[in-house]
């Protein structure tokens, strides 16, 4: 399974900028009102992308054999992802104002970067770490 590491890293990645990509638009037109966020493509194809980065990253623990709750920087980038998906929700379908979608969006997005970071390092505290260099 070791000779699938690089394309399933590569979809993964791939998938995780494709998912902020659509994020990102989607979060535009909620803050623009626009009737695009109803249209069945776009509704439908971020949980497409977002299912094949979720699946890529299960292969990728498994290759490694990292494991959330075993290995801490696999623990905070998961717990990250719960966070980052309860805020995304609320940014594009459950917050009540739009100040709320708006600062639940903006949150989602750093909690991305944080993700990445950790990602990144392997480090949780890779936040600290980049804004102490």
């Amino acid at each position: 399974m070791v000779e699938f590491y690089f394309p399933i890293l590569v979809t993964h990645v791939t998938c995780a900028i494709a998912s902020l990509l659509f994020f990102i638009v989607r979060g535009s037109w909620m803050i623009s009102d626009s009737s695009m966020l109803q249209r069945p493509l776009v509704r439908i194809a971020p949980h497409f992308v977002d299912t094949i980065l979720l699946i890529s990253a299960v292969f990728l623990t498994l290759i490694l054999e990292q494991y959330p709750f075993i290995n801490g920087w696999l623990t905070a980038k998961f717990l990250a992802l719960v966070v980052y998906i309860i805020l995304g929700t609320i940014a594009l379908k459950r917050g009540r104002t739009k100040a709320i979608r708006i600062a639940a969006f903006t949150a989602s997005i750093g909690m991305f970067i944080y993700i990445v970071m950790v990602a990144l390092s392997h480090d949780p505290a890779a936040v600290t770490v980049f804004i102490v260099s």
